[in-house]
């Protein structure tokens, strides 16, 4: 009888690292490897987070499966049915405590012990959707509690793309909900994109979202929910030219304005700022376009409140860096786009000012593909330190969202491979500071 999920021809690679599931009879609660679960019957092995030690009775090694080879403990590590194990006990020959000591002292130290500094919680949002793809989550904090929403169906772009939404009730994420589609009045259905949630200061829960074939003929949508995103009023659309937050959170200001980042690809790309006392009503104001003369084509802002009425912008962009501008009249001006010293892939990233006044930033620290996923923290939003890696496995890990609760912690979310949602929760006091370009470095 051969492993789940192997060839005859890997069996004997099994059975001659299958001796390690020993160290499942001793338990080590405090040690972790990576979890691969199966994606589908042919690549039956997704790396998807931290399965304890002491759950290893399930787990088995095949070190033949080309997919493995960037495991740096077994080559590769999946879940196998109890009754297999229970059937092929007997055959393992024991491992004593001398061979567990050397095993556990050559682990990585982030799979032993402590978690990394700062690092409160590691979840997914969900692990199984009615839709096959998500992509641009956004998470805010209402009187109810954690809400988080994103866009999911067949791929980006195709009609049956929706808004999906979760609450996280009692410490658990409910199951995904379709709360907004794309469905026209005559029953054509266009996908849905980049949805933004926001809690003003007073009023509903707000999700704004937006409707079109594509970002260049996209439109802007507003949702409403009265009770913490369990139920949402009908989508309507925002008045015309008015796309609403384009991905990231808007900032209220000191006159209690609401102040949205947004941007245009129809016409080159190119960066504004939207604002509204009572973002449901009909009363917008749209700056100009800001100034690229050297042509950056940048899109995608996010805001920085900097001091008083000093605010600054950082944006994707098609140049290879973070793009910023700046205003020192609460908006209304905005300075000449300029690039920053900090690389981008032409990739969605996200910001926030935190209570004690540094800048936590989340972006893909290269110039290509879409990992690593770093944090980058800053006193005055122009000189940044490496703070914290969140992925840096090869695969896509991306748009993400970042807000900071009233209990002063961090909350970020991204898309994962593009098949999940993933929730991070950060102590911004506990985390590390570094030169920057030990984002650069191994390890």
């Amino acid at each position: 009888m051969n492993p789940p999920h192997t060839s005859t021809a890997d069996a004997d690679n099994f059975w001659k690292f299958s001796a390690r599931q020993q160290l499942a009879t001793f338990t080590l609660p405090f040690v972790k490897i990576p979890h691969f679960e199966p994606a589908d019957a042919a690549a039956p092995r997704r790396l998807t987070g931290d399965l304890p030690v002491a759950t290893w009775s399930k787990a088995i090694f095949d070190v033949a499966d080309p997919s493995c080879r960037q495991n740096p403990i077994a080559k590769s590590v999946y879940t196998a049915p109890m009754d297999y194990h229970n059937q092929q006990r007997s055959r393992v020959a024991p491992i004593t405590l001398v061979t567990l000591g050397i095993f556990v002292a050559g682990l990585p130290n982030q799979l032993v012990g402590a978690s990394p500094a700062g690092l409160v919680n590691a979840e997914y949002v969900f692990t199984k959707a009615p839709h096959p793809e998500c992509h641009a989550s956004t998470i805010v904090e209402c009187p109810q509690g954690l809400v988080s929403a994103w866009f999911g169906g067949t791929y980006e772009k195709h009609p049956d793309v929706g808004i999906w939404v979760s609450r996280k009730i009692a410490g658990k994420w409910e199951a995904p909900r379709e709360v907004q589609n794309g469905v026209q009045e005559n029953q054509t259905r266009h996908p849905c994109w980049n949805p933004v949630l926001f809690q003003p200061m007073t009023g509903p829960l707000l999700l704004f979202y937006k409707v079109g074939p594509s970002p260049e003929t996209w439109w802007g949508m507003l949702s409403t929910s009265t009770d913490g995103g369990k139920t949402w009023s009908p989508g309507k659309k925002l008045p015309a030219g008015i796309l609403g937050p384009v991905k990231n959170k808007p900032v209220t200001l000191a006159s209690g304005q609401v102040l949205c980042g947004s941007s245009t690809e129809h016409n080159r790309w190119r960066v504004h700022l939207e604002s509204v006392m009572d973002p449901t009503g009909p009363f917008w104001h749209k700056t100009e376009p800001l100034v690229d003369n050297l042509q950056l084509s940048a899109i995608q802002p996010t805001i920085l409140q900097v001091a008083g009425d000093s605010l600054q912008i950082l944006c994707r962009s098609r140049a290879g860096t973070i793009v910023t501008s700046s205003s020192k009249d609460g908006g209304k001006i905005w300075t000449e786009l300029s690039p920053t010293t900090l690389p981008n892939p032409n990739s969605g990233l996200d910001a926030v000012t935190l209570a004690d006044g540094r800048h936590l930033l989340v972006y893909n620290h290269t110039q290509e593909g879409r990992s690593p996923l770093n944090v980058a923290i800053s006193e005055d939003g122009k000189t940044w330190q490496a703070s914290f890696t969140l992925e840096n496995t090869p695969g896509e890990y991306s748009y993400p969202a970042v807000i900071q609760s009233a209990d002063g912690l961090v909350h970020i979310t991204y898309t994962w491979k593009r098949l999940r949602v993933k929730h991070m929760v950060l102590d911004p006091k506990k985390l590390p500071l570094r030169p920057l370009d030990a984002f650069n470095k191994p390890g």
